[in-house]
């Protein structure tokens, strides 16, 4: 049976349908009234100040955002579909011989394990070949809780559904892969077997395994794939469009970079692996203990992305990666915070902090060679997209505080049409779409660039949300605090140098 069938699972519905066409109602007319207070000879090219509206910086943005959207629908709605007949027309010839699922959980609540262990069981079951299930847990409750799962779950006639626990120590989300991924390698997992790697809150939605591990006999290549996310989040409406926000933007890039068969992070929500790869020593290393070698901040340990960790071991050992925008899964979200400012700078934080420390370290480890031309890219434009995006509101307050209130009115209309038109390309994306985006993408924007630009001049500072947890470093007090000094008289330096950029670029508008 195909799973790729199961698309009417989706969680497509969102809210009040009438609610929602008044919100949309609001923000076209808030658009009608922003465009009735700019002065029209601001936008003629031949004004003196046109540059703070359009320039080169602003189309190398504008072009690179267009850029992944035309390779991610070229991908999404052209190529992908094909490849997907392909890999139907082979059958279950295409299907790996042995399955191994492994699933993580700590501190996640009852409602939400019963949930994920239930789909977890009722997935391998629609499967004809052998699955292993290994779980990492800690406490014994859980071992319990997830064996009285399986009997409800499983068929009797299914015993070659097995299920395996290990204990982990509680000291990570890292240290508990680095239990299961061993567990893994003492199973002996035949040559072609495949892993799923699922987060103690993510539910896998019908037929989503099935989509996901034919690709590995089509495209023998590739050692990891990730799947598609839709998120359900036990918050407010405002930190709900948030998360399914970003969903549907990591659904673009996501296709975009599957075109390179390069995507940049494997998910630990679920992704899956070629088993050779996960029993290789490096790669659970790799997992469990994963560090950066600073030029400043000397070397210290990966307490979070063990995402990205994953990604790079592929990486380096020339494996490609690739996604599969069919394979659907649900992760329950839980805001850290119930304040929305809070939740979310602690979540950009973890997030940026991981991407950065990964981007250094890759670009610098494996260069053009093992990454390619596009991918080298996108990592290096990682790296000064925070300014570029600040640069626009911050030209803009400071051209309204020299010249006049219009300015600052101009850009924000083309914020809010540009953001609005954004959104309503997300629509052929097949992730549904709110009008509070257009807000969401330019908070995500301007707030995210600022936590990039905290994150980058901090690496060493990282922390679990979830667990409470942050890294122990050993370091002599006086060295931890000449590294919380330098870090901080960088940050003030390069903002300062940003500011200098800023008013350069005003100087040369001027006639």
């Amino acid at each position: 049976m195909s799973g790729h069938t199961a698309d009417s699972a989706l969680p497509l519905s969102q809210g009040n349908p009438c609610a929602r066409f008044f919100g949309w109602t609001c923000l076209f007319a808030l658009i009608a009234l922003c465009s009735g207070l700019v002065d029209p000879s601001l936008l003629d090219p031949a004004h003196k100040h046109f540059i703070l509206l359009i320039g080169g910086i602003g189309l190398w943005r504008y072009g690179n955002a267009a850029m992944h959207y035309l390779r991610g629908m070229y991908f999404m709605h052209w190529k992908f579909p094909r490849m997907r007949r392909a890999v139907e027309a082979m059958g279950d010839a295409a299907l790996p011989s042995q399955i191994f699922m492994v699933v993580t959980s700590f501190r996640i609540p009852t409602h939400t394990t019963y949930k994920v262990y239930r789909s977890v069981f009722e997935e391998v079951q629609r499967l004809p070949v052998p699955c292993t299930v290994i779980v990492s847990i800690i406490e014994k409750a859980d071992e319990n809780f997830i064996k009285q799962i399986m009997r409800d779950c499983v068929s009797p006639a299914r015993d070659d559904i097995r299920l395996v626990v290990v204990r982990a120590r509680g000291t990570g989300k890292r240290d508990g892969l680095a239990h299961a991924f061993r567990a893994l390698s003492r199973q002996m997992p035949l040559e072609d077997a495949v892993v799923g790697v699922v987060d103690g809150d993510t539910m896998m939605l019908p037929g989503c395994v099935e989509n996901a591990v034919k690709f590995f006999a089509y495209l023998p290549s590739v050692g990891g794939i990730t799947t598609n996310e839709f998120c359900q989040v036990e918050g407010g409406k405002l930190v709900r469009e948030w998360h399914s926000l970003r969903f549907v933007q990591r659904h673009i890039n996501m296709c975009s970079m599957a075109l390179s068969r390069r995507v940049l992070t494997m998910t630990g929500r679920l992704s899956f692996f070629r088993a050779c790869v996960m029993t290789d020593p490096a790669f659970i290393r790799d997992v469990e203990a994963d560090f950066l070698q600073h030029w400043r901040l000397g070397r210290f340990r990966f307490l979070t992305g063990d995402d990205k960790s994953s990604w790079f071991s592929l990486m380096r050992a020339g494996w490609d990666t690739f996604y599969v925008p069919d394979s659907h899964t649900l992760t329950v979200e839980h805001p850290p915070d119930s304040n929305f400012l809070r939740a979310t700078r602690q979540l950009m934080f973890r997030w940026y902090g991981n991407s950065l420390r990964q981007n250094f370290r890759t670009t610098r480890l494996l260069g053009l060679r093992q990454l390619g031309v596009f991918t080298m890219y996108v990592l290096y434009d990682q790296r000064v997209s925070m300014w570029t995006s600040l640069l626009g509101l911050t030209a803009s307050v400071v051209a309204a505080l020299l010249y006049g209130v219009e300015f600052l009115l101009v850009y924000l209309f083309w914020v809010l049409l540009s953001r609005t038109l954004v959104t309503l390309l997300m629509l052929f994306a097949g992730h549904p779409v709110d009008p509070l985006y257009p807000l969401a993408l330019y908070y995500n924007q301007i707030v995210g660039s600022a936590m990039k630009v905290h994150a980058l001049f901090h690496m060493d500072q990282q922390s679990w949300t979830r667990q409470k947890t942050t890294l122990d470093r050993s370091d002599a007090a006086f060295d931890q605090a000449l590294n919380r000094w330098s870090s901080k008289t960088m940050q003030a330096s390069a903002l300062a140098l940003f500011g200098g950029v800023v008013a350069l670029l005003l100087t040369l508008s001027q006639p």
